[in-house]
């Protein structure tokens, strides 16, 4: 009897918390409170990073830190609990392990580490309050189209690991051939292979702050063909972001076209 009644409980809150398809009441006042939570804290670090309103009111800020924390806490702990209602037949450790490791438990557990990271290490608490402003992300658990958006970076993450090799092999021969070609000229600006680096990326990047050039021909040669590739490098995760879109999108009206059809 006790079981069954963990049972339900456990169910009500998957579908309060977890489940998309459970559309109540109650589930839209929690989803609502936790999303003016989630931009409330956002608008707090911000303030506190103004010295004029922190320090008059720090025990407030504080007050609703320690307040936010906990409610995170507790909701990263119950969604940890009741995702395994997602799949009753499948065991309940390992659904909670794939929960843990989805890109949406490592957001909730970024929102809330910080808070927790001077109990065991001295961290300026200036950095713990630019790591609250993770908590932003949380909010792309109720919102659709951010949903997607991590669903297609999840599904083409092997084009977006193949362009970042290609990124940092290209940083690599780039600030190495810089380095060859403009050591002897401007050795304070090239001085080593790392500090070349920085010239590498902007330049890779297209941003090109002009606060370090090549002057010598053979590192303005190289320097245009950098930039050229950068030009194509810095193309192809926006070419993979929209080509992924495009595909779930179109994937999801077909599975909607075929729902309609069986109705």
């Amino acid at each position: 009897m006790l079981f069954q009644s963990i049972r339900r409980l456990r169910l009500f809150v998957y579908d309060i918390l977890q489940n998309d398809e459970h559309d109540t009441l109650f589930s839209r006042c929690v989803d609502y409170f936790l999303i003016f939570l989630i931009m409330t804290n956002v608008a707090a670090v911000i303030a506190e990073s103004v010295d004029s309103w922190y320090y008059p009111y720090q025990e407030y800020f504080t007050w609703f830190e320690n307040f936010s924390i906990v409610v995170f806490s507790i909701e990263y702990l119950l969604r940890l609990w009741s995702v395994a209602e997602e799949k009753p037949d499948d065991t309940t450790w390992r659904q909670r392990w794939e929960w843990l490791k989805s890109p949406s438990a490592l957001i909730d557990l970024v929102a809330i580490a910080p808070a927790f990271l001077n109990f065991f290490v001295t961290i300026d608490l200036r950095f713990l309050r630019i790591l609250r402003l993770f908590r932003i992300l949380k909010l792309t658990r109720y919102f659709a189209s951010l949903r997607i958006l991590l669903v297609v970076i999840s599904k083409e993450k092997g084009s977006f690991q193949a362009v970042i090799f290609i990124l940092i092999i290209m940083i690599v021969t780039a600030s190495s051939g810089i380095y060859l070609v403009e050591n002897h000229a401007q050795p304070e600006e090239f001085e080593s292979i790392p500090k070349a680096m920085w010239w590498a990326v902007v330049t890779l990047t297209t941003v090109g702050y002009g606060d370090v050039t090549p002057i010598t021909n053979a590192g303005k040669i190289l320097g245009a063909v950098i930039t050229i590739l950068g030009v194509g490098l810095a193309a192809l995760p926006a070419g993979i972001l929209a080509t992924g879109l495009a595909n779930e999108l179109a994937q999801r009206v077909k599975s909607l076209n075929k729902t309609f059809e069986r109705s």
